[in-house]
């Protein structure tokens, strides 16, 4: 067999290959729509996958008529937005400024920096600080304490050290400032690995819910994870008011896989726009060592 055609079935079987991963990974979320809009009747028959006999969407238009839905859900947009925005922003100024060969003292924050991705202060302290900060039962409390990551700032580090230096000298010659460096050289040439990074701090910050349960005590406040956790995981239903007699009660089960779809939808939807930026944006800050 030639070169050539190795290559070629190479190529087809490797397309094979990712077709039924990707399908196998579809699957599940294909079941949970389908379990969401199916009849009572179809699942207690269990005899339907992917596609019930009746397509019922009473559940979904119960959960937006309550309210609750759209009330956290802006919480959650607020968090994402605002908390990325935040993320992004001092992970990129530590990461400069950690980057510059004249920065003096930058060895010993680097050392401060990796001991905290070591040793932790734990739970406890943590909330002594949220609460003495005044943050309990706000939003910033899922926010500032999470505001940077040791890693990525690191990862973030090595990208703008491996961006040839002569560039910047010769901005300097210019007259261009290190303020100027950072914006008009600095992000332009890391477009991929910062929107690699802004994805994964969006996807934290939208799935979070462990830090809004220990801070916050107003289920106002609190963003969707939290109503998927109370409704899926310990069944309280009580959120989306079922027991007002004035309008049908949709099944537990279409409750509980719509609001699955509904929690996990838009974070998804934003993954084809960034996807192209994965691979190139996370090996690209791993040049050097």
């Amino acid at each position: 067999m030639t070169e050539k055609a190795v290559s070629r079935w190479f190529d087809i079987l490797n397309v094979v290959f990712l077709s039924i991963f990707a399908l196998l990974c579809i699957l599940p979320f294909f079941h949970v729509f389908a379990m969401s809009t199916a009849t009572v009747k179809d699942q207690m028959s269990g005899d339907f996958i992917l596609w019930p006999r009746t397509w019922d969407f009473t559940s979904y238009i119960y959960i937006f008529d309550t309210g609750i839905f759209f009330q956290l859900f802006r919480n959650s947009v607020i968090v994402t937005v605002l908390g990325t925005a935040l993320n992004m922003l001092l992970t990129t100024f530590t990461a400069f400024a950690l980057s510059r060969h004249n920065f003096s003292g930058r060895r010993w924050i680097m050392l401060m920096i990796i001991f905290t991705m070591m040793f932790g202060g734990g739970l406890i302290p943590t909330y002594l600080v949220v609460k003495a900060t005044g943050l309990i039962n706000s939003l910033w409390a899922m926010m500032i304490p999470s505001a940077v990551s040791a890693f990525n700032v690191i990862i973030i580090r090595e990208f703008f050290r491996s961006i040839d230096e002569g560039i910047i000298e010769s901005a300097k010659i210019d007259g261009c400032s290190d303020w100027g460096v950072f914006w008009r050289i600095m992000m332009p040439l890391s477009t991929a690995s910062l929107a690699t990074f802004t994805l994964f701090y969006a996807v934290g910050n939208w799935n979070q819910y462990f830090s809004a349960v220990i801070y916050i005590n107003k289920p106002t406040l609190w963003p969707l994870q939290v109503l998927l956790r109370q409704v899926v995981t310990v069944g309280q239903f009580d959120m989306f008011n079922l027991n007002d007699s004035d309008r049908p009660l949709p099944p537990a089960v279409s409750i509980q896989m719509a609001t699955v779809i509904l929690t996990a939808l838009p974070i998804v939807a934003l993954y084809p726009f960034l996807q192209k930026y994965f691979v190139k944006g996370v090996t690209l800050g791993a040049v050097k060592g």
